[in-house]
C-alpha cells in the first residue's frame, strides 16, 4: 500500500468514527478564531474558549479591541500563558485589521501570515474552517499521529509534515482530516499515555503493517 492508498483509507475510517468533527475553539466571527488560535499556543483549547468570553465581553467587535491597551488584554489572556506576548499580538493584529481590512479578515493565506502571531498553522486553520479552502493545520496531535500512521517518516518539522501531506491528501479532505486527527490524538492515539491501539480502528493499516515509499 503507498502513502497516498493508506491515506485515504485513514480518511474514510476517521470519516466513520468522527463524522461531526470541527474545530474545538469556539468562535462566530473570522477574527475570533484568530484572536482563539493565537491564544491557544501552549494552552488547551478549552481553556481558551473560557478566557475569551471575557475579552470579548469587555469589546466585543474588532473597532474596540484594536483600540483596547495592552495591559488590559494581558490581564485577560494571563490563564493562556505567554500573556504579555499574546496581547502584544493580538492588540497589533486587530489595528491591522482595522486599518487595513476593514475589520475583515483577509481570505489569502499570503495576507494572514503577515499578521502578528499568525503562523502556517493558524493561517491553515483560518482559510480551511473560515473560507472553506483547502488547508492542512499541522498541530502536535497532526504530526504525531501522521508519523506513528506512516504517512509521514520521521518528520518533526510542522512545514515539512504539512509538504509531505499536501502530497498525498485530497485538497478537499484536508481541513476534516486535520480535525479528526485532533479528535483521534486525544481519544486513543494519545501523547502522555501508550496509544489504545486495542479500540483503534486504523489498528490493521498503522505504520507496523507497512508502508511502501
Amino acid at each position: 500500500m503507498t502513502k497516498k492508498e493508506l491515506a485515504l483509507v485513514i480518511i474514510d475510517r476517521l470519516k466513520k468514527e468522527y463524522p461531526d468533527a470541527g474545530c474545538t475553539l469556539d468562535y462566530n466571527e473570522a477574527w475570533k478564531l484568530l484572536v482563539s488560535v493565537r491564544l491557544a499556543a501552549q494552552c488547551t483549547d478549552a481553556r481558551v474558549n473560557v478566557v475569551v468570553q471575557d475579552l470579548y465581553a469587555k469589546d466585543p467587535e474588532v473597532e474596540a479591541r484594536a483600540g483596547a491597551d495592552v495591559d488590559d488584554i494581558e490581564a485577560i489572556v494571563r490563564p493562556c500563558g505567554l500573556g504579555r506576548s499574546k496581547a502584544r499580538d493580538i492588540s497589533a493584529c486587530m489595528k491591522i485589521l482595522k486599518e487595513e481590512y476593514g475589520g475583515k479578515v483577509p481570505d489569502d493565506f499570503d495576507a494572514l501570515l503577515k499578521l502578528p502571531g499568525v503562523g502556517r498553522k493558524s493561517a491553515n486553520l483560518i482559510m480551511g474552517d473560515v473560507f472553506g479552502k483547502p488547508a492542512i493545520v499541522t498541530d502536535t496531535h497532526c504530526i504525531r499521529l501522521v508519523n506513528r500512521m506512516g504517512l509521514v517518516d520521521g518528520v518533526k518539522e510542522p512545514k515539512k509534515v504539512e509538504m509531505a501531506l499536501w502530497k498525498i491528501i485530497p485538497p478537499e479532505e484536508g481541513s476534516d482530516f486535520c480535525h479528526r486527527l485532533v479528535y483521534h490524538g486525544r481519544d486513543v492515539c494519545t501523547a502522555r499515555t501508550k496509544p489504545h491501539c486495542e479500540k483503534c480502528c486504523l489498528a490493521d493499516v498503522c505504520a507496523k503493517a507497512g508502508v511502501e515509499a
